[in-house]
């Protein structure tokens, strides 16, 4: 019991430091937290890095992996700034390019990582905004809740889904299918709030910024576009593994003649990776001393099950916006493994939930981030105006779309 104890404080110890984004006095991040949480397990013998005892789902961290250099490969070849200087540039009225940056950027983040969609977009869409007068705000906030909403449309649009996706074993096309109508409404539903929050307000007189703008290099881009292309029908209609091929598409990118492997390695995201890695170690030590039968024992002596779909929406959903999305689903997983459905529920409930606050989704943090660094006020009220009705539209629609499939 006294081991049990000590688990339990470690496993208490991150998920408030995943919380509060910190630990007082000490310079510690989210994935500093977790992973001093993996080390202390560790070092006391109370988890393992031994075949199955370490909790790591390997086939998760390869396919996650993989896509990181995808998603480097477009990101090096200028692939996003040209669309976003397309976009900016476009001979338009507003309420058109608002469209175009929400589709675009929905698009994008359903077969990339949305991520790095918002962190390549961002200053460059602004700087666009600004040339032409235009308010980057209505934007930005666009841009942030059409990545996340997009990348719930698949199961390789965000770290969670992919999760989710490789433990549950879902079908990648029965999932499209299903995600289909709750993100094409989503999105819907966000142009139109857009639209009636800024009609009007268009407009801004702000100093032209100069940011750091990769060229547009058409072979690379191409290279990648094939690449993806040849995974994602692998994905839809053979039964390769699919963290297998996302590594083999990684290593035919990273034969190049000009494009240096370190630098597409430099654009991978090691911090999400490590935060992954120890979460396993962590949940998988917790999961080992019982604590998530207690866990499980707790929420139904309180009434909630999470069998019933509206339960786990609810839970997911405020679950995600305490501790993010990504260390929400990592726990939630092992409840619900024998639950039906429980993978649709968790890949949209969770994205969906990333737009409620500022804090829900790593998108948003990129987006406010940048746009702070060009001088427009970004903050969770502005975010909250848009996030909370789109966010509750998406989760109706979802919930509806699961009742009718």
């Amino acid at each position: 019991m006294v081991n049990g104890f000590f688990v339990f404080f470690v496993f208490a110890a991150v998920y408030l430091g995943m919380i509060f984004g910190r630990f007082p006095r000490l310079a510690l991040d989210r994935t500093g937290i977790v992973l001093l949480g993996a080390i202390v397990l560790l070092a006391a013998g109370k988890a393992s890095l031994e075949g199955g005892r370490s909790g790591i789902d390997v086939p998760t961290i390869l396919l996650l992996f993989g896509f990181m250099v995808i998603s480097a490969q477009f990101r090096l070849g200028g692939f996003y700034s040209e669309v976003s200087r397309r976009i900016g540039a476009l001979a338009a009225p507003p309420s058109l390019i608002m469209g175009a940056v929400i589709g675009a950027s929905a698009l994008m983040s359903a077969l990339l990582t949305n991520d790095v969609v918002c962190l390549a977009m961002t200053p460059v869409l602004g700087a666009g905004c600004i040339r032409r007068g235009l308010n980057p705000l209505p934007f930005f906030l666009a841009l942030a809740c059409a990545a996340n909403i997009g990348s719930a449309l698949t199961l390789i649009g965000n770290p969670q889904n992919m999760l989710i996706g490789q433990y549950l074993s879902l079908p990648f096309g029965g999932y499209l299918l299903f995600a289909a109508f709750p993100v094409f409404l989503s999105l819907l539903s966000l142009w139109g709030i857009m639209l009636f929050l800024f009609r009007g307000r268009w407009t801004l007189q702000m100093d032209e910024q100069l940011v750091d703008e990769r060229s547009f290099d058409a072979w690379q881009t191409l290279k990648g576009g094939v690449v993806l292309t040849v995974v994602v029908g692998l994905f839809l209609f053979s039964t390769l593994p699919r963290d297998l091929t996302a590594l083999g598409a990684a290593g035919v990118l990273l034969l190049s003649r000009k494009m240096a492997s370190r630098r597409t390695l430099e654009i991978v995201d090691w911090q999400l990776l490590l935060l992954f890695l120890g979460l396993f170690v962590v949940n998988a030590a917790f999961e080992s001393a019982g604590g998530l039968q207690i866990l499980k024992e707790f929420l139904e002596s309180a009434g909630v099950s999470l069998s019933s779909p509206a339960w786990l929406y609810g839970v997911t959903t405020v679950l995600s916006n305490l501790v993010s999305n990504v260390p929400a689903v990592m726990l939630l997983l092992p409840l619900v493994r024998d639950v039906p459905q429980a993978g649709y529920i968790l890949a949209v409930s969770s994205t969906f939930a990333g737009n409620l606050l500022i804090v829900g989704s790593i998108a948003n943090i990129i987006v406010a981030g940048e746009a702070e660094r060009m001088g427009i006020p970004f903050d969770w009220k502005q975010h909250a105006l848009v996030g909370v009705p789109v966010t509750l539209i998406s989760l109706a629609a979802g919930l509806a779309c699961l009742w009718l499939f």
